[in-house]
């Protein structure tokens, strides 16, 4: 298994799931000791000392929503703000937000992780799903409920599970490129797990639908949580016994067989080799890290 810390997983913050669901407590926290997490929109706000950057209640919108993001180490309430300007209109991941993930120590950029995905979430969920009335935040932000009297139903912040996988055959790993990624940029395939299937049978369908290929003997490696919105990653690897592959265009540009040497070349930062490897804080650079480390 992977043993190194993966991004936007390792937050130092007690989720304190007991102060959530008491009024009381949670509103004790509300006090000039709590920490309001900066925020640009959803992306990270990072202060001169490389870290997020934190405020005050004081600096929350007054018509904002508070989420109750956890406890730090010395108790202090952690907030962040699901700001109006944000409902309807939650922009996709940005350049400048890959760079400053690129910063953060590893504990802050989980911390900054699940705020975003909260605050992403309840920017998107203002009404039922059930009956299409307007819903209102309960337990610090980790709930929203339904205002219809005759409805009452409860929401919960999603997480969408998605299989990344590598596939080995004799030696060698299939690795896959989206039209979105960067000139000569590989990596794992993956895909979102559908109703009524297991994460093995997941890995086997989306790698024979991507790339024609049969996957088996599929194993875990390592997960990690995704805050495009709020996925969770399920690293696995899987082998096949034919490289034959025939490519889903509508999902790949290509798919290739790597070799070791391959690997290890783009893993070790060389540009000029077959393919340009995943970035650190994806969850196929520690896939491939644990593949040659085997």
């Amino acid at each position: 298994m992977v043993e190194t810390t993966i991004a936007f997983a390792g937050s130092g913050l007690d989720r304190a799931d007991h102060v959530r669901s008491d009024p009381e407590q949670l509103a004790g926290l509300m006090n000039w000791r709590a920490r309001l997490l900066k925020l640009d929109g959803i992306d990270p706000v990072i202060a001169d000392d490389g870290g997020l950057a934190w405020g005050t209640l004081a600096d929350a919108d007054p018509t904002a929503e508070l989420v109750f993001l956890g406890l730090s180490e010395d108790g202090r309430g952690c907030f962040a703000e699901v700001n109006p300007g944000l409902i309807g209109s939650v922009a996709p991941p940005n350049p400048r937000l890959w760079q400053a993930m690129s910063m953060l120590p590893g504990a802050e950029l989980a911390t900054y992780g699940g705020a975003r995905s909260l605050v992403d979430w309840h920017a998107r969920h203002r009404f039922c799903a059930k009956c299409g009335s307007p819903t209102t935040l309960a337990k610090g932000g980790w709930q929203r409920n339904c205002t219809n009297e005759a409805c009452k139903a409860e929401h919960y912040p999603r997480v969408d599970p998605v299989t990344i996988m590598l596939v080995e055959c004799d030696g060698e790993l299939l690795l896959g490129r989206q039209p979105r990624f960067p000139p000569k940029r590989y990596s794992a395939l993956a895909g979102f797990v559908e109703p009524g299937e297991s994460i093995e049978e997941a890995v086997a369908r989306e790698v024979f639908e991507e790339a024609g290929v049969k996957a088996r003997d599929v194993i875990y490696v390592a997960s990690q949580p995704w805050p495009f919105p709020s996925s969770l990653m399920i690293g696995c690897c899987a082998v096949a016994d034919d490289k034959t592959i025939v490519i889903d265009k509508t999902e790949l540009d290509d798919a290739r067989w790597f070799t070791r040497a391959e690997v290890e070349q783009a893993m070790s930062g060389d540009e000029s080799g077959a393919f340009i490897a995943p970035p650190p804080f994806a969850v196929a650079h520690h896939l491939l890290k644990w593949w040659l480390q085997r």
